[in-house]
């Protein structure tokens, strides 16, 4: 479990974010957040005070990585490149959360280490994460700036065969999820959005087709809710191109191995980060090694899944 709770003995009266700095080798902004977040524990309950005076016995929560021996495919001193396989999440989403990339950032790293952007729990491919703190800064600066490039591949449900935009605005659903669970959806009041898309090939069998994907900007859900649009969800996406039922199985952990083949197309949401370019004192194009196009082998029938392109 990475984030583990550890008692601690403090011998003489002293500043409580003091106290974390040297204890868990933080910053003086990380012990701050850190209280400020509950996580020193005094008899039995948080203690918020960043400046206050602690002694005795207190308990502390942090994340202790635990990291599988998974190594980059990339690394210099300032930055990481992993191979993210799917179900796995980027950052832990709660103190309960098993395992995410974080904790093999970290396990190399330290703990100044981080993941630099977003990527959907179920999307594989290219992850890039700061080695520091400046890097840190930098390369989600030029995240945000879009200087970095990004392409993705995707296996999507239908023939496809001839590169489209999609400049449709994009809305995050602040709705509530009673008629869909959908996250986002696309609106005139949403935010700009651009993603250009270009077929790669077409599986008649399967009636699939792969498709590159390339985002101009970064919105939540962008290349999922695009294909959904033009009617071409991603196979094994369980929000968009499901029913509401199907969704609310998958959600609330429900859905059987073989429920989420009909109800979705694949075991696994067939998208693939498959490349980053950027500069970071040198120019780099890192590509994905995983053969992504040998996945459409997990592809279900096309005459036995369902889907909900409306």
């Amino acid at each position: 479990m990475p984030f583990v709770k550890e008692k601690f003995t403090i011998e003489e009266e002293t500043i409580a974010f003091l106290y974390v700095m040297h204890t868990l080798n933080y910053t003086q902004g990380q012990a701050q957040r850190h209280i400020a977040k509950g996580r020193l524990i005094i008899n039995g309950e948080s203690m918020r005070h960043t400046g206050a005076k602690v002694q005795g016995e207190v308990e502390m929560v942090f994340f202790r990585p635990k990291g599988t021996g998974a190594l980059p495919t990339f690394q210099n001193n300032d930055f990481m490149v992993f191979e993210k396989p799917s179900g796995v999440l980027v950052h832990p989403n709660t103190m309960s959360t098993p395992y995410s990339m974080l904790d093999e950032v970290r396990s190399i790293a330290g703990d100044n280490a981080n993941g630099t952007h977003r990527i959907d729990m179920e999307t594989s491919g290219l992850f890039l994460a700061s080695k520091h703190k400046k890097a840190e800064h930098i390369l989600k600066s030029s995240f945000e700036k879009r200087t970095i490039k990004k392409s993705y591949l995707a296996w999507v449900d239908g023939k496809l065969t001839k590169p489209f935009t999609s400049k449709e605005c994009i809305k995050v659903n602040k709705e509530g999820y009673d008629t869909t669970k959908h996250k986002v959806f696309i609106s005139d009041e949403g935010k700009a959005s651009h993603t250009d898309f270009v077929p790669l090939q077409y599986d008649e069998t399967l009636d699939a087709s792969l498709v590159a994907c390339y985002p101009k900007t970064g919105r939540l859900h962008q290349i999922r809710i695009h294909l959904f649009h033009v009617k071409h969800p991603i196979l094994g996406d369980p929000i968009y191109g499901a029913s509401y039922g199907a969704s609310d199985a998958y959600l609330d952990m429900l859905q059987s191995n073989q429920e989420r083949l009909v109800a979705h197309g694949a075991p696994r949401l067939m998208l693939h980060a498959q490349s980053l370019e950027f500069t970071y004192k040198n120019k780099f194009y890192l590509e994905s090694k995983v053969d992504f196009i040998g996945m459409k082998q997990l592809i279900y029938p096309k005459n036995l899944r369902v889907f909900n392109k409306n």
